[in-house]
C-alpha cells in the first residue's frame, strides 16, 4: 500500500488524526476529508499495488523474487503466472506467498492472465520478470510518481541504470536504442529500453486494449501508451544477471531470433493500426 505523505506529516498538517477520514474513490487515489468537510486531494493518498510476474521454468529464482517484492513492503499482492512450466515454478512461488495463475505458452498471454487475476481494489500494476534480473527495490521509484498523480505509466531503463556485467547482451541494448529512436519519431516520446520492469495505472492499462500474446507485449504497451497520450516517465533501474535457469530470449540463438521477430512484427502492426 502506497501513501503520498507520511503519518507524521499528516499529523503535523492536521492535528488529531481521528478527524481524518480516508475515502475510497473508484477512479482516483484515495483522498483526505478535512475537518471542515472540504477535500484536499494532495494531502494523503493511498494506492493498492499489485505485482505480476510471468514465469516459465523459473523454479530456481522465483521464490527469491517473490520474497524480495514482499520485503520492500510495496505490493499488496504478488501474482506469479505459470506460463506452461515443466518444473516446480508454481509450487515455489506459492510457497513464497504469491498467488499463482496459469496461462498457455506466450509472454503476452502470461501478462494478460495476470491482469485478469488482479483483485478489484488494485489501482497500480507492476510488471517484472521472474528470473531475478530485475531489482524490486526500485519499485517505489516506479510507483511513487503514479501515486503522486503526476504520471500514468513509469518504465525502468536498464541501459540508463547500473548493469551487472553479462546481464544484457549487445543485441538487447542495441535493439532498445533503435526501437526507442523509432518511437520518438512516431510519437515524440523518449524510450531507451523495452524493460519489463514497469508500473502503470490499472485504468490506463485497460484503455490500451492490449492484444499481443508473445514477447511483443512490452513494446505494444509502450507504443499504445504513447499514442494514447498517457503521461510517461522513464527512470534508470539497476539490472542483474538472472539468478538461475536459462534465458528464454538471450539464452539461445533461436530464442533471440524468435523474440526479435515477434517484437518487429508488433512494431509494424501497432504502428499501422
Amino acid at each position: 500500500m502506497f501513501w503520498r505523505k507520511s503519518d507524521a506529516l499528516v499529523e503535523q498538517n492536521f492535528p488529531g488524526k481521528d478527524t481524518i477520514a480516508l475515502l475510497a474513490i473508484a477512479d482516483a487515489p484515495f483522498i483526505c476529508s478535512l475537518p471542515n468537510g472540504k477535500s484536499k486531494p494532495d494531502a494523503y493518498v493511498i494506492m493498492f499495488v499489485s505485482v505480476i510476474i510471468p514465469a516459465l521454468n523459473e523454479e530456481e529464482p522465483i521464490a527469491g523474487v517473490v520474497r524480495e517484492c514482499f520485503t520492500i513492503g510495496a505490493p499488496d499482492e504478488v501474482i506469479v503466472v505459470d506460463n506452461g512450466s515443466t518444473d516446480h515454478t508454481a509450487e515455489r512461488a506459492r510457497e513464497a506467498g504469491a498467488l499463482v495463475a496459469t496461462a498457455p505458452l506466450g509472454y503476452g498471454r502470461a501478462c494478460a492472465a495476470g491482469v485478469r487475476a488482479l483483485l478489484p481494489e488494485c489501482n497500480i500494476v507492476v510488471f517484472l520478470d521472474g528470473d531475478g534480473s530485475d531489482c524490486p527495490e526500485f519499485m517505489p521509484q516506479l510507483v511513487d510518481p503514479i501515486t503522486a498523480g503526476k504520471f500514468d505509466f513509469v518504465i525502468g531503463s536498464r541501459t540508463r541504470g547500473q548493469r551487472e556485467p553479462g546481464s544484457m547482451n549487445f543485441q538487447q541494448v542495441f535493439s532498445g536504442r533503435i526501437v526507442g529512436a523509432l518511437l520518438r519519431l512516431l510519437y515524440g516520446v523518449r524510450y531507451t529500453d523495452m524493460c519489463p520492469f514497469r508500473a502503470i495505472r490499472r485504468d490506463a492499462l485497460a484503455q490500451l486494449n492490449m492484444r499481443e500474446q508473445t514477447y511483443g507485449w512490452n513494446l505494444e504497451m509502450q507504443m499504445k501508451a504513447a499514442r494514447a497520450g498517457l503521461r510517461i516517465l522513464e527512470i534508470p533501474v539497476n539490472h542483474r544477471r538472472r539468478a538461475g535457469g536459462q534465458s528464454k530470449v538471450s539464452g539461445t540463438l533461436r530464442g533471440t531470433f524468435l523474440a526479435g521477430a515477434r517484437i518487429l512484427a508488433t512494431l509494424v502492426r501497432v504502428a499501422l493500426e
